[in-house]
């Protein structure tokens, strides 16, 4: 009978004092890091969440008439009127049409400039970069007028083509504020897969030429596959940019009847606030953003499921 000896465990290293000081220092750099953003998003996020979601909890009650309002705890009454209501489920709806057209255009426009940027084929990519990136620079509300004058047919230099086809009719305007926020976002999410563009590296495109495959065949096989990351995170904020749409709606109005006040969920929020009605405004942005929240992990779940099939 032979009896092995089993070799002896290696005990965890002790850790010494000095250690334990240049650790403990490391946390508080990075706390010390953290502390600026934590203290922003806590002061401009979190609290104005949690005062919106404590708002639509509540109600304004009055003693007759004329009484002098105060405030009680509604439970989800103000919930109650926002799914009884039509026209906010109508604007929202409408959004969608919006973005179901609108994002697979504005994305496709750059999906195709970020590829043209990064072929050796083009000349002038410093040009080119800096001119598809331009209309991002201009402030949405300058956006806005300007396409608004643009667009009006007593108003714009292209009266051959507004005095016939009425851009800012009941059934085009919202085509037509599509047409500007693709004009000013293309070049900004041009960007972003530009960016993963080169971060690709160049052997592959090496091997591929060696392998006798064409630009297209290069661009469709390899380059779109391995951006598909960038293409999505694009795709997310597009849909959330969509559901917040106010900025153009707001200032169309001042040059066509055709935009209500409750034309998108966002300008019905805001004038719902305006009345005021601050309660029912809270509820309208709490459902707002769980149907934001919703759609974009919908969105990157389907996506994610498509890339790994």
């Amino acid at each position: 009978m032979t009896t092995s000896v089993l070799p002896p465990m290696a005990s965890a290293p002790a850790v010494t004092p000095r250690k334990a000081r240049k650790r403990l220092r490391n946390k508080r750099a990075i706390a010390l890091l953290i502390l600026p953003f934590g203290v922003l998003f806590t002061a401009f996020y979190l609290i104005p969440v949690i005062y919106a979601v404590v708002e639509s909890l509540q109600v304004i009650k009055r003693d007759g008439t004329f009484g002098k309002p105060r405030l009680e705890f509604g439970g989800l009454s103000q919930y109650f009127l926002v799914f009884q209501d039509s026209e906010f489920w109508g604007s929202i709806l409408r959004v969608l049409a919006f973005g179901v057209v609108q994002v697979p255009v504005m994305l496709g426009l750059a999906l195709l400039f970020a590829l043209l940027l990064d072929s050796p084929l083009v000349k002038g990519k410093k040009f080119f970069r800096l001119a598809f990136f331009a209309p991002y620079a201009v402030p949405g509300v300058i956006a806005a007028i300007m396409w608004g004058y643009l667009y009006s047919p007593s108003l714009s230099p292209f009266s051959f083509v507004t005095s016939k086809v009425d851009l800012l009719d009941g059934g085009t305007v919202l085509w037509a504020i599509a047409n500007v926020v693709t004009w000013v976002y293309v070049g900004y999410n041009m960007l972003i897969i530009y960016s993963a563009l080169l971060a690709i590296p160049a052997e592959l495109y090496e091997a591929a030429r060696l392998d006798g495959a064409s630009q297209v065949r290069i661009a469709w096989s390899i380059k779109i596959p391995l951006v598909a990351p960038a293409i999505v995170l694009t795709a997310v904020f597009s849909v959330i940019g969509t559901l917040q749409l106010i900025t153009e709606p707001q200032v169309f109005k001042q040059f066509t009847s055709s935009i209500t006040s409750t034309f998108t969920p966002n300008l019905l929020v805001y004038t719902t606030a305006a009345v005021p009605n601050l309660n029912l405004a809270a509820a309208f942005s709490v459902v707002l953003a769980i149907t934001t929240f919703i759609l974009s992990f919908a969105v990157l779940r389907l996506t994610q499921r498509r890339a790994a099939l």
